[in-house]
């Protein structure tokens, strides 16, 4: 029975793999990080060392208020001045008290500090860093967000962090960023648990505006159980609740939207971890070419590779259990009782 049922299996991976690929891009199509069309001209223009079209970029959503948009910008250039950062010395020393360029510098140290072996001294040293770029404008939080990523990496206390979390939620009360950065100091593998987790995740999914990405905060949850493990176990119904609320604000978006596409490729991941396969081959359509590091760079050298050889294995499993012809899934309804 045993040999029969792999051999079916085998069958209906053979025969139903091919039409599964329906509406997912090809491999070559996929790309990593994609920037959007307001972020691709301004890290075009920093490869060629030209610093303007950041600097208009990042003032744009400074004066309109634009806090998440503004945060991304701002972590994206970041980590392109990690390899290349000719354009921002150049913006430094043209203003060196531009409350963007500020802003940018603090989020290179900060994620420069954090990849040391002398991560805590480093940090520490950054403080001055966020200051400014928090002075340069009393409105932004995301100088919030990075001092919440560096009172993480510097073991602050609970009351130190949540002082820093008071800063960040008067200025944005739903701000995704910041949110996200306390979830993190909050997990099991850091200063909380898996239950303060999910517990602070679920709350802020209530309160979040609707359509809001700090609604899908609990499959972030549900990722840092299903990675870190240790600590008491989170039943099973909760898991599924986090994916079920990441499903539904998957669908408030388009598909192959770029702004949503981290929060979908991480529900995927969890999607697959709960092997919830049909559920994940939707969200791998959802995703079109948008692939992003994060979740994969967690579980891989090579996230682009992690992420397509995945979409094939969400595939087979997909296929394995489809009927071999279309009239076999009515006859084994009716016949489930062989089974």
């Amino acid at each position: 029975m045993a040999l029969l049922r792999a051999f079916i299996r085998t069958a209906r991976m053979a025969r139903n793999t091919s039409r599964l690929a329906a509406g997912l891009p090809a491999d070559e199509e996929v790309l990593l990080d994609a920037p959007d069309e307001r972020l691709s001209p301004a890290l075009v223009a920093a490869g060629r060392g030209e610093y303007a079209p950041a600097a208009k970029l990042l003032t744009t959503t400074r004066e309109a208020a634009e806090w998440e948009n503004r945060d991304r910008y701002a972590m994206r250039l970041a980590t392109f001045a990690r390899s290349r950062d000719e354009w921002l010395q150049e913006w430094q020393d043209a203003s060196p008290h531009d409350p963007d360029a500020l802003l940018i510098k603090a989020e290179l140290a900060v994620s420069r500090g954090w990849e040391s072996p002398a991560r805590v001294e480093l940090l520490r040293e950054v403080g001055p860093l966020i200051a400014a770029a928090a002075e340069g404008d009393p409105r932004d939080p995301v100088p919030w967000r990075i001092a919440l990523d560096q009172a993480r990496g510097t073991n602050a206390g609970h009351t130190e962090f949540g002082k820093l979390w008071g800063e960040a939620v008067r200025r944005s009360p739903h701000h995704y960023g910041c949110h996200v950065a306390a979830l993190r100091y909050l997990s099991a593998a850091w200063y909380g648990s898996h239950r303060e987790c999910f517990d602070f995740a679920e709350r802020a999914a209530q309160d979040a505006l609707p359509g809001s990405l700090v609604q899908a905060l609990p499959v972030r949850a549900a990722f840092a159980y299903l990675t870190e493990g240790g600590g008491a176990v989170v039943p099973r119904e909760r898991l599924d609740a986090a994916a079920d609320l990441a499903i539904a604000v998957s669908a408030t978006y388009t598909a192959g939207d770029a702004w949503p596409a981290e929060v979908r490729n991480l529900l995927t991941y969890v999607l697959v971890r709960l092997e919830r396969w049909q559920d994940a081959l939707e969200q791998l359509r959802a995703i079109g070419p948008y692939a992003t590091s994060f979740p994969w760079d967690r579980v891989s050298d090579d996230p682009l590779g992690q992420f397509l050889e995945l979409r094939d294995g969400v595939r087979l499993e997909v296929a394995a259990g489809m009927p071999l012809h279309p009239r076999s899934e009515q006859c084994g309804r009716a016949h489930s009782g062989d089974h």
